[in-house]
């Protein structure tokens, strides 16, 4: 006998989680159910995700994309943020260091896809802010301000809360106490592994440099859950939009 529609269970939506890093992305939607496949050109055995691929992120999406529900990306802000344009941009050039700006070809890359998506990236990028999330909003203990720009769905910001004091840390040298830390770099009062893993809700990982880049989980259990709600039809019907 065949089963009605309405006591049909949804399958499970398949993520594409494109620059992936320790999967701190991967967690947040996982949260949700969501199946999540993470890509990185970089080994990542702390990998949080249901399945990892080591190669090329672009290529990747291009290839494969099509296949997923949803395809969330953060390309290495390195090369796009204000700090490469002006703070750090001499610096780089006297060092010749060369970061990649991924942000237009990935962008490029999702667009043959014909799948939802969401690009994150840092203040002073070219992705469209569509979307800004801050760790406030879900009472952490990281600012980190980050812009999304959403590509086939769309949903409202929510409202930016006063933040509660400073950045714990030197700056301008002048040291500062406050309830959040500075989960970038070393040395001034930046945050310690066991003070990131805290402060971005991430358990799995013990890797500094991998727990910097990581996105908490909160703000992708958040998009995903915005995702599903734009989405309420087709979701009921348990088929992808």
């Amino acid at each position: 006998m065949t089963q009605p529609t309405f006591f049909r269970r949804p399958r499970v939506l398949r993520v594409l989680d494109a620059f992936c890093c320790i999967g701190g992305a991967a967690r947040g939607y996982q949260r949700l159910g969501f199946h999540v496949t993470g890509v990185d050109v970089r080994p990542m055995p702390d990998y949080a995700g249901d399945h990892f691929v080591q190669g090329d992120a672009i290529e990747y999406i291009r290839a494969h994309g099509h296949e997923f529900d949803f395809i969330h990306t953060s390309p290495p802000c390195q090369g796009e943020g204000a700090p490469a344009k002006g703070t750090n941009a001499a610096r780089n050039k006297a060092t010749g260091r060369h970061y990649p700006k991924l942000i237009a070809p990935t962008r490029a890359a999702l667009d043959t896809t014909g799948r939802p998506y969401v690009m994150e990236n840092v203040a002073g990028s070219g992705v469209r802010k569509d979307l800004r999330l801050c760790g406030e909003m879900f009472e952490l203990g990281v600012l980190m301000h980050r812009y999304f720009e959403l590509g086939g769905w769309t949903t409202a910001t929510p409202a930016h809360p006063a933040h509660r004091g400073y950045v714990r840390g030197w700056r301008h040298g002048i040291y500062r106490h406050g309830p959040y830390v500075a989960a970038y770099g070393k040395g001034g009062g930046k945050a310690t592994v066991p003070e990131i893993r805290w402060a971005k809700g991430i358990d799995w990982s013990t890797d500094h440099f991998n727990l910097r880049e990581a996105l908490p989980p909160a703000y992708t259990e958040w998009i995903g859950g915005a995702f599903l709600a734009s989405r309420t039809g087709a979701m009921d019907l348990g088929v992808a939009a």
